[in-house]
């Protein structure tokens, strides 16, 4: 496994040793020692998947209260996954990363506990599968905006998202709760 640092510290991009044949493949999509050698020590405690059609958008994400860290991976289609930094004790705030993960390259994204975390799927349809450091609690979640001026994402497309009702209220950075 290869963990490649992102332009924001703690944002790992993961990539698995692929073995591949004419009977298919075979990769480690987790290993706790490898990915503590890598700089990511923690411990998964809740696996999410989801499946989405092109063009929808899900996020920015992310609990002000049990933060989780996030292993993303899209095991079937392509996704553009971002992590956008919302601790404002961090030089980093407001800045984001992205990453094109897709069931061809099979890279993985670690989103540390602080980000805000979404993805736009970029193929017909994806599925998504994320590993969590925390369980969900729906009454800490915030969401930042997906198009928010100030943190300015290039998402890789021009297309309207599509988004859910929760994510269309989306705050800008300046309005939302953020971390200390």
């Amino acid at each position: 496994m290869e963990f490649v640092e992102t332009d924001l510290p703690g944002v790992k991009l993961v990539k698995p040793k692929v073995f591949g044949d004419e009977r298919g493949f075979f990769l480690e999509l987790y290993h706790q020692g490898k990915f503590s050698e890598g700089g990511i020590p923690d411990a998964f405690v809740q696996d999410n998947m989801s499946r989405s059609q092109k063009g929808v958008l899900r996020g920015l994400h992310y609990q002000i209260q049990h933060p989780q860290g996030k292993l993303v991976m899209a095991l079937q289609g392509e996704i553009f996954d971002v992590a956008v930094d919302v601790r404002k004790s961090s030089p980093h705030f407001g800045k984001w990363v992205g990453a094109t993960l897709s069931s061809e390259n099979r890279h993985a994204l670690y989103v540390p506990p602080g980000f805000a975390h979404g993805f736009l799927v970029l193929s017909e349809t994806a599925e998504v599968l994320y590993k969590c450091t925390d369980l969900y609690h729906p009454e800490h979640e915030r969401s930042l905006i997906w198009n928010d001026s100030t943190v300015g994402i290039e998402w890789p497309n021009d297309l309207e998202p599509i988004l859910s009702a929760k994510d269309q209220k989306g705050l800008p950075l300046t309005e939302v709760e953020c971390f200390d």
